[in-house]
């Protein structure tokens, strides 16, 4: 039996979004059988202020044969090791989520109940004094992962801070050389099919029109083709999520920078700071209904060092997804697809993995029904599964000390989540989550950083001689930072691989 294949590809708005589809199409896309066409327009202007990445990043550049460290230098990026989260769980308290293992497995028992036992019995010895990631992050220090396995300096991953509009620019380029052509100009109106509903045509500004088989929506919030077009519906979750605006500001670096962010919170919101080559990423995510404009200008603005690079700059959203990502001949991808706010640094990775599963699930001209519902099925559960977990941060707050976070602390929670909060509480047991976003390492991560400890752990843990547990737990402390003193500083390693 032979398909029927497409053969034009439109992709409509440029930025992160964009041209990160445009480079991944044209790499696994045969330009001898596809024309993928990018139209975007120099009038209308993009977010841009995606700066903070998780690992998964360097999995996507990677499958499109992208040099690291040329990478790198183009969007003067840094290395990130976490996220360090301040005055979540507490005024005065701080954790980091680290993108690396706490210890290991003994027996097959996941480390954190060992940890939980020596907890009952006195030691008070951080869990992220177990991770290497954490230990190296907060000296500044950074190397390469090693590729021997038994080594303790293999334990962890690491992503990037960068520069959005810069990653947008190395993809435009990347893609060109590979057979894209760029359209200048803006789209006045859409035509469809009467027969079926599908995007038939686009026509610009200047009257040209484009027509194409398969449509990718990359024109951010306003989804021109997904929602405006299509009618596909938006669901919000701004009850979970309630921040529904962010204000941001670049600002001039002040000191060397640090291979982690730094999430505030806020009175009604959290501050971000992420640290580039260049210059400092700053910005306060906050919710209209407790806090104004001004207000969090005003917050933004005394909570920031260096002198400011731009004005601030308003961004207004609405937490939640599409009712469908793929509706007929057209999948939405970046903003138009959905939003659930920066906290974890998901925007890019939600980008990247609907990209992928797109390229899995690429159509012939029959767009069979299965096959997109089994697209949406997957990218409903990739937004589902961030959504929990960013609601996590929010819901186990021990602040009670502005109508914000009362909110937060007491809102009804999806039952998922629900669940899973109380299975951890009750038993120590993580769900099993090891094909999720997010995996054991970082549940346990915030789960313990905000200070929801287990009312037990494990019972196979008593197994282990307590003067033994003793032993090893503190042989692995010293082996981390035995190791981490090893590595050369952050600025060190920038300097040597991939200076601006």
């Amino acid at each position: 039996m032979q398909n029927n294949p497409i053969k034009n590809i439109v992709i409509v708005g440029g930025g992160t979004a964009g041209w990160m589809t445009a480079a991944a199409l044209s790499r696994y896309l045969p330009p001898k059988d596809y024309t993928i066409k990018l139209i975007e327009s120099d009038q209308i202007g993009t977010i841009g202020v995606g700066e903070a990445t998780i690992p998964g990043i360097r999995d996507f550049n990677n499958k499109l044969g992208i040099d690291e460290n040329e990478f790198m230098r183009a969007t003067k990026a840094t290395y990130k090791l976490g996220i360090e989260f301040i005055d979540w769980t507490k005024k005065g308290h701080a954790y980091v989520h680290p993108f690396s293992y706490f210890g290991h497995d003994l027996n097959g028992v996941p480390f954190h109940n060992y940890w939980l036992k020596q907890k009952q019995l006195g030691d008070t010895t951080n869990i992220s004094e177990y991770s290497i990631g954490y230990t190296a992050a907060k000296l500044n220090k950074f190397s390469h992962p090693t590729s021997d396995q038994k080594s303790v300096l293999s334990k962890f991953f690491y992503a990037f801070h960068l520069d959005a509009t810069l990653y947008a620019n190395y993809l435009r380029k990347f893609s060109s050389k590979a057979g894209v052509e760029r359209i200048e100009g803006k789209v006045i109106n859409v035509s469809t099919r009467k027969s079926d509903g599908f995007i038939e045509k686009l026509t610009l500004e200047s009257g040209q029109t484009i027509q194409g088989d398969l449509f990718i929506d990359c024109s951010g919030f306003r989804g021109l083709l997904i929602e405006q077009t299509l009618k596909t519906g938006y669901q919000d979750w701004s009850h979970w999520l309630p921040c529904d605006r962010a204000i941001a500001v670049q600002t001039v670096s002040t000191e060397d920078a640090i291979p982690y962010t730094k999430a505030t919170a806020r009175e009604a919101g959290w501050q971000w700071k992420i640290p580039l080559q260049s210059r400092v990423g700053n910005g306060y995510v906050y919710s209209s209904q407790y806090i104004s404009d001004e207000q969090a200008k005003q917050t933004l603005l005394s909570n920031i060092e260096g002198e400011m690079i731009t004005e601030p700059k308003f961004i207004p959203f609405k937490a939640g997804k599409r009712n469908k990502l793929w509706n007929r001949n057209c999948v939405a991808i970046g903003l138009s697809s959905g939003f659930l706010e920066p906290l974890e640094s998901t925007s890019i990775h939600l980008i990247q993995t609907s990209i992928m599963k797109l390229i899995t699930h690429f159509p012939d001209q029959a767009f069979n029904p299965v096959d997109i519902q089994d697209y949406n099925n997957q990218m409903n559960r990739q937004f589902e599964q961030v959504k929990d977990f960013l609601i996590l941060h929010y819901k186990t707050t021990q602040r009670d000390d502005s109508p914000f976070w009362k909110y937060c602390k007491s809102m009804a929670i999806p039952k998922e989540l629900e669940h899973r909060i109380n299975l951890f509480i009750e038993t120590g047991h993580i769900v099993n989550c090891e094909k999720e976003v997010f995996v054991y390492s970082n549940w346990a991560a915030v789960l313990l950083g905000q200070e929801l400890f287990p009312k037990v752990y494990h019972p196979r843990v008593d197994c282990i001689n307590p003067e033994q547990l003793k032993i090893l737990l503190a042989q692995m402390k010293l082996t981390i930072a035995k190791s981490v003193s090893t590595m050369p500083s952050h600025l060190e390693t920038i300097n040597r691989f991939c200076k601006a």
